[in-house]
C-alpha cells in the first residue's frame, strides 16, 4: 500500500464527518489542487494493518487505474500509526463541491426535469455497473455519497471501504433489515430509493427502515419469496396489498414506474441488476426521442 506524508495536504475546511472520522477539503501544498481527505481509524494488531483494509485499499487503487467518469478518483493513500493498536488511514480523493443531497436541496421549486433525472440515473447506474463488474459492492449508497460536478457529472464516492461502516438506515433493502445474507442487489435497492428521491427532492419516506412501511408500497411477499435463513417470520406482518407507486412518486412516467418497481423488488434474486437496469426501456425512450428530433 502506498504511503505518503500527510504534510503534503493542507486542510482548508471540514466538509463532513461521522463515526469513521472527519472529511476535509484540503489543498495539495505542492500543486495547489483541491482534494478531499477522508480518514479511517482502524484497529490493528502487532502485524500492522488488518488484511481486510489492505485488500480494500488495494482494490481502490486497482479501480483508480480505469479512471471511470462516474466514480470518484482515488489520488493518494496515507497511513499513520497512531499507537500499537490503531492506525489512521487517510484516503485522498479528487474534490467535488457538492453531493446529490445538496444538489436536490438547491433544485428550483418545480423540481428537476425528467431529462435531468434520467441523465443522472443513467450515470449513477453506469458507475454501479462498473463497481459490480469489478466485484465491488458499495453497501452505502445515498445522496450524500453521490457527488455532482458543476457540469452535472455524477461520481460515486465512499465505496470500497463501505464495509467498515454500517449501511445507512434510510436506504436499507429488505434482506439487510431481515439480517439475511446480501450481495450486489443491495446497491440496486438503494439506487431505487434515490431514484424516487430525485422526483420528491426529499427522503422517500416509504423506503425507510420501518419494514412495515416498505411493505405498504411493495406488498407482503409470498411465503415462497420470504427468506428461509431469517428469524423474523412472515406471519409477524399483516398482509397488505401493494400501494401504487404513483401515489409515492406522482411525477414519474410509466417506464420509470416499471424500472422503479424492478429495483424495489423484495426478492434480491429477482431484483433487476444494475446492468439490466441500464438497458431498461426507460432510458431507451430518451434515445428514441433524441433520434426523432434529429
Amino acid at each position: 500500500m502506498a504511503q505518503t506524508s500527510s504534510i503534503h495536504y493542507e486542510p482548508v475546511a471540514e466538509i463532513g464527518g461521522g463515526a469513521y472520522g472527519t472529511v476535509y477539503k484540503a489543498r495539495n501544498t505542492e500543486s495547489g489542487q483541491f482534494v478531499a481527505l477522508k480518514s479511517v481509524r482502524v484497529q490493528t494488531d502487532q502485524n500492522g494493518l488488518p488484511i481486510s483494509t489492505v485488500r480494500e485499499v488495494a482494490l481502490l487503487r486497482r479501480l483508480e487505474q480505469f479512471d471511470h467518469p462516474n466514480v470518484v478518483r482515488l489520488m493518494d493513500v496515507c497511513a499513520t500509526q497512531r499507537s500499537d493498536q490503531e492506525t489512521k488511514v487517510t484516503l485522498v480523493f479528487e474534490h467535488v463541491d457538492q453531493d446529490l443531497k445538496t444538489y436536490l436541496e438547491k433544485a428550483p421549486p418545480a423540481g428537476l426535469s425528467q431529462e435531468c433525472i434520467k441523465d443522472m440515473m443513467k450515470q449513477l447506474l453506469c458507475g454501479l455497473v462498473f463497481l459490480h463488474s469489478n466485484c465491488v459492492i458499495h453497501r452505502d449508497l445515498k445522496p450524500e455519497n453521490i457527488l455532482v460536478t458543476s457540469q452535472g457529472q455524477i461520481k460515486l464516492a465512499d465505496f470500497g471501504l463501505a464495509r467498515i461502516y454500517s449501511l445507512t438506515l434510510w436506504y436499507r433493502p429488505p434482506e439487510v433489515l431481515l439480517q439475511s445474507s446480501y450481495a450486489s442487489p443491495v446497491d440496486v435497492w438503494s439506487t431505487g430509493c434515490i431514484f424516487a428521491e430525485m422526483f420528491r427532492r426529499n427522503r422517500c419516506t416509504n423506503c425507510v427502515p420501518s419494514f412495515p412501511t416498505c411493505l405498504s408500497v411493495i406488498g407482503l411477499p409470498s411465503e415462497e419469496e420470504w427468506p428461509s435463513n431469517v428469524t423474523l417470520s412472515r406471519k409477524t406482518f399483516r398482509p397488505v396489498p401493494p400501494r401504487p407507486i404513483t401515489e409515492v412518486v406522482p411525477e414519474i412516467d410509466s417506464q420509470g414506474v416499471q424500472l422503479l418497481l424492478k429495483m424495489l423488488t423484495f426478492d434480491p434474486f429477482e431484483r433487476i441488476s444494475a446492468v439490466n437496469a441500464l438497458e431498461h426501456q426507460y432510458f431507451k425512450d430518451e434515445e428514441t426521442a433524441t433520434e426523432t428530433t434529429k
